[in-house]
């Protein structure tokens, strides 16, 4: 009898290979991939006016989605980021313009305490790798996975689009009983939905 490999340090081996290939996108490419996912999404995502977007503003290597999210914002979304509240939590507060930013942990900026917190009907979520069937792997810290567990405990289920680059593609993620999988995938070459999602 073989024994089982452990998902946790399967999901750390991928998400560090995945990263890697991230970080090796020049800055030139990653810019002009950005700008392809706001032509590929920013009118086919579904929307309806006054829906709340939860969005990110980049840190690292991560894909920059501030034009789609300017694109949404003139089809009528009201937008949100995550913001860091301890190790376990991140909440949603309102991104509005103009708004002052302020640091929000783990190397990130948002807008600050006085902000509105909102909950989010889509979300678009950072990652380091997913698959075909809609399955990701974040960061690691569980932020997204306690903040989506705890909308669905609230009677929300908000949809759920996966940013990557294609490079972040991967055979099979090792799903865990607790993952959510994604609704579609947004990637430089398009948006497409998944397997996995609804």
């Amino acid at each position: 009898m073989t024994d089982t490999p452990d998902p946790k340090a399967l999901k750390a081996e991928i998400r560090a290979g995945r990263l890697a290939a991230r970080d090796a996108i020049a800055s030139a490419d990653r810019l002009e991939a950005s700008l392809a996912m706001a032509d590929n999404a920013g009118d086919r995502i579904a929307l309806s006016p006054g829906e709340i977007v939860a969005g990110f503003l980049p840190i690292r290597s991560e894909a920059d989605i501030r034009p789609l999210m300017h694109r949404l914002r003139e089809r009528g979304a009201r937008l949100c980021t995550p913001v860091v509240i301890d190790r376990e939590t991140i909440v949603f507060r309102e991104l509005v313009a103009g708004a002052h930013l302020i640091k929000t942990g783990f190397g990130t900026v948002g807008p600050g305490p006085e902000a509105a917190v909102l909950d989010p009907d889509l979300m678009l979520v950072p990652l380091s790798a997913f698959d075909a069937a809609g399955n990701r792997i974040g960061y690691g810290a569980g932020h997204y996975d306690r903040a989506i567990a705890r909308l669905r405990a609230k009677g929300r289920a908000p949809r759920l689009i996966g940013i990557a680059f294609d490079c972040q593609e991967v055979a099979s993620v090792p799903a865990e009983p607790h993952d959510v999988p994604l609704e579609a995938i947004l990637t430089e070459t398009g948006l497409r939905q998944v397997s996995g999602g609804r």
